[in-house]
């Protein structure tokens, strides 16, 4: 029975980080404009697919570290119980945030699974200091680098667009103008006017482009193409980091009978999947609810996350792409004077209860498993 929970834990751990996570590597590009929903979707899913598959060579050493080694014993992890608590605590806070389109952590979700259930099943053998050294730090400090990073970087290649001489146009709107309704005494409305009208529009009403050529090369289809390859590497990096952290609790558990690599291909599909059905919140809020961005921002943005994430992974260290991609947008939307700061203060506070929550309810499962 606890093989069929853990497997079913894992496959819905799978799907929420999908449901969660897959649409913010594009969702740059898709708040700009410089691709619509449903091509930000398949680029998302064709980049995560690719980073899973080549993270069962790339980020092995987060298969350890998702797995609890070093954090408790082998017995201890080895125990379904164990998995089956963090699996189903991670799915379940992930899940929750997904529905009301906060980006949160499954990262954070999972460490927070793996410290709750660690407490109630070996409290004396929890190792505290692997806790924080391990997991902790690279959490904490990954997104202030990433907000701190943008936050530099912004103004300095800002500067540097504006003195290669690249300027931004304005655009001509051309639609239909209507004047007022008026409702005669017999009740019937009357449009007094329709015409069709040419007006200057902002950047609110339509895209920003970028004027001039580099390389011979329209610099606006430049900024799109390299745009969408950072998207692309971003989403690569998503699948790099996440796709072991869930494996992890499968390979965990080496009495489940089944191959690495098979349940690789499970895990990634169900991600993929996971993406492709319900990513549409989450993409939302970060695209278009938390600050306007132009093209060069959103590449600038998606290039430093994409950066730092698939540094992290090469080297082992669970960072969270959520905070990082989130922590970059945050960053240039410091040089923005139309940044929702009130909606940047729930997501942090989402960041902040992701852990706690996490753990009380897998320090509930694995007590309720033990009881």
């Amino acid at each position: 029975m606890l093989i069929v929970s853990l497997l079913l834990a894992v496959l819905a751990l799978a799907w929420a980080n999908g449901a969660n996570d897959n649409l913010k590597a594009t969702a740059t590009a898709y708040g700009s404009g410089a691709i619509d929903y449903a091509r930000a979707r398949q680029l998302a899913t064709a980049a995560q697919l690719s980073g899973s598959l080549a993270s069962i060579v790339l980020a092995k050493a987060l298969l350890d570290a998702f797995g609890g080694k070093g954090l408790l014993p082998p017995e201890v992890v080895g125990d379904p119980s164990f998995l089956v608590a963090v699996a189903a605590a991670a799915a379940i806070t992930v899940l929750a945030a997904t529905r009301v389109g906060l980006p949160i952590s499954t990262t954070h979700a999972l460490v927070g699974g793996l410290a709750g259930a660690g407490f109630v099943l070996a409290p004396a053998q929890l190792c505290w200091s692997a806790l924080g050294g391990s997991y902790f730090l690279p959490l904490l400090l990954t997104p202030l680098l990433a907000a701190s990073a943008a936050g530099v970087v912004y103004p300095l290649a800002h500067r540097l667009r504006e003195s290669l001489g690249i300027r931004t146009n304005s655009c001509l709107c051309v639609g239909s103008a209507a004047d007022r309704l008026d409702v005669t005494d017999q009740g019937v409305m009357l449009l007094r006017r329709s015409e069709l009208s040419v007006r200057l529009a902002d950047h609110e009403a339509c895209r920003l482009i970028y004027g001039g050529q580099m390389f011979g090369i329209s610099v606006q289809s430049l900024v799109d193409r390299l745009h969408v390859t950072s998207a692309f590497a971003l989403g690569f990096a998503r699948g790099l980091n996440d796709t072991p952290k869930v494996l992890a609790l499968w390979v965990a558990a080496g009495w489940s009978g089944l191959d690495p690599r098979f349940s690789l291909l499970v895990v990634a599909a169900t991600m993929a999947a996971g993406g492709w059905l319900r990513a549409q919140r989450v993409a939302e809020t970060l695209a278009h609810r938390i600050t306007p961005l132009s093209h060069g921002q959103g590449l600038l943005s998606n290039g430093i996350a994409s950066s730092l994430v698939i540094g992290a992974s090469l080297l082992g260290s669970p960072v969270s792409t959520t905070h990082v991609s989130a922590g970059a947008v945050f960053g240039i939307g410091l040089w923005n004077d139309r940044t929702d700061w009130w909606r940047v203060t729930g997501i942090i506070g989402a960041w902040i209860t992701t852990l706690p929550f996490a753990a009380a309810v897998a320090s509930s499962i694995a007590w309720s498993l033990h009881a």
